[in-house]
């Protein structure tokens, strides 16, 4: 199905970024254009993926109306869809955050400019259908993120964003490198018109190479070990609406990436790189969680619970089976809801400290005056940590019985008992803040973050845990048209 639908969830925010520049001066007209954008690109890719979902189709648009795989197409299809909706929901949540933060940077002139450019590029990744399109998107999320921290209140904001900046130039190199041994083994980088020419011939010297520098970038665009070493800096510095989307859906184009590389572009050696993603999926969730529980500040904590979280789905992802797949999809989901909201309730905690800061030393005792934020707080944990009547308990279920169903028995029991160390750090971090006495020197300020956008994101949580067969159904519905890669390539590049 060809439709300029699918063109609608990446033009909108970029265009009102442009726009919103124009309106730097009137910062409340800025703020509510901005917001107007996000919210209808997110009406787009909901509709995106109705289309989708109720024609049974993707939606293709070739732009310039070049036909494939010469020119440059934007696919619409289960997966991209759903991954376009999960990043924009979560975007909306951010913005909606960041009109009720008190953070200076929040009141910088391109403030929403940059959000919106960072909006357009994270989508412009999951709709893509080629490799140097991606390279093109991934650079202006980087972009738009570096510059974001950069301009953020806490001083160590332009370190952190330098260093993702580099490390960023370095995984774009890896991309760059996979794309050119590609183009010379097939000429080509359409991905549709790759995987068709992969499978048919997989044996050019160069193909195992790419896939491993496609494997690097990836494995840095979601912060997996061992390249997650530029993450806790980087998302602990940025402002806090930046961070609850930074930590939450920038992080999952990594794992949209590994479900393409095997379930499209190399299902000759996805073995390989499934036996490579439960490995360092496992040693993430150990890493993630230990580390979660030896840090000194809240949205540091989170952090590395990333790490961890996202752990459970490389596992899963894998194991490779229908089961699994969809319990990645609904986990990745879940993920993005709970650690977005978490990430705001620091935030809005942390701007009641005296000093703005998320160190336990500046908060314990603050949370004496947040009782609402305690109970939203406590309620994300408890989906973190995968109990009802939360989704994240949905997602945990779903990638246990598809642990069961790989018969990965020992992987299983390696990230069941991991599991446990989350109610570590979320108990001890909500003691400290929520149960232990504020210190008779500490003056809380009167004011703070709003909590109505942690609150929506974890009511949407609760309430896909109560009523989980839809997502559930769209998961399933995802796995088996990615089961089949023919019929990406043949609505990408005809019969």
């Amino acid at each position: 199905m060809t439709s300029a639908l699918v063109v609608l969830p990446i033009i909108i925010p970029l265009t009102a970024a442009a726009v919103a520049v124009l309106m730097r001066n009137h910062r409340r007209p800025q703020a509510a254009w901005s917001f107007g954008a996000m919210v209808s690109a997110f009406v787009c890719s909901s509709l995106l993926l109705w289309t989708v979902t109720t024609h049974g189709a993707p939606v293709v648009f070739q732009l310039g109306n070049w036909p494939a795989p010469a020119g440059i197409s934007l696919i619409g299809d289960p997966l991209s869809a759903l991954m376009a909706v999960m990043c924009q929901l979560v975007l909306v949540g951010g913005f909606l955050y960041a009109l009720g933060c008190r953070d200076q940077c929040a009141q910088y002139p391109m403030f929403y400019p940059l959000f919106l450019m960072l909006a357009a590029g994270l989508t412009g990744a999951m709709l893509t259908g080629d490799l140097f399109n991606l390279f093109v998107f991934a650079e202006l999320l980087v972009f738009a993120g570096a510059a974001l921290t950069a301009i953020s209140d806490d001083k160590f904001g332009a370190e952190a964003a330098y260093k993702y900046f580099y490390i960023s130039f370095v995984a774009s190199i890896a991309l760059l490198l996979a794309s050119g041994s590609l183009y010379v083994s097939y000429g080509t980088l359409n991905m549709a018109d790759l995987a068709r020419r992969i499978a048919a011939d997989p044996s050019p010297p160069l193909v195992l190479p790419a896939m491993a520098l496609l494997m690097i970038f990836f494995m840095v665009k979601g912060a997996v070990m061992p390249f997650h070493f530029w993450q806790p800096d980087f998302h602990t510095a940025a402002p806090t609406p930046v961070h609850a989307v930074l930590s939450s859906v920038v992080v999952k184009l990594g794992i949209y990436g590994f479900l393409r590389m095997t379930t499209l572009l190399f299902t000759e050696q996805a073995e390989i790189i499934r036996g490579v993603l439960v490995v360092v999926g496992a040693v993430g969730v150990w890493f993630g969680g230990l580390g979660a529980v030896g840090t000194y500040d809240a949205k540091r904590m989170l952090a590395y619970s990333t790490l961890g979280q996202l752990g459970f789905i490389l596992v899963a992802i894998g194991w490779g089976t229908p089961l699994a797949l969809a319990a990645a999809i609904v986990y990745a989901f879940n993920h993005s809801l709970l650690k977005a909201a978490m990430l705001m309730l620091a935030g809005s905690v942390a701007s009641r400290a005296p000093v703005k800061t998320a160190a336990f030393a500046a908060i314990t005792g603050l949370g004496k005056k947040l009782p609402w934020a305690g109970v939203l707080f406590l309620l994300g944990g408890m989906g973190l940590a995968g109990i009802p009547p939360l989704n994240g308990f949905i997602g945990k279920l779903m990638l246990f019985n598809g642990g069961v169903d790989a018969q990965a028995y020992s992987s299983l029991a390696a990230i069941g008992v991991a599991g446990i160390v989350t109610l570590v750090y979320v108990i001890r971090a909500f003691q400290r803040i929520w149960w232990a006495p504020l210190p008779e020197s500490v003056k809380p300020k009167p004011y703070g973050d709003r909590l109505i956008a942690p609150a929506l994101l974890i009511a949407l949580s609760l309430g896909l845990g109560i009523w989980a067969e839809p997502l559930i159904s769209l998961a399933q519905a995802t796995v088996a048209w990615m089961d089949t890669p023919a019929f990406y390539v043949r609505a990408v590049l005809g019969n």
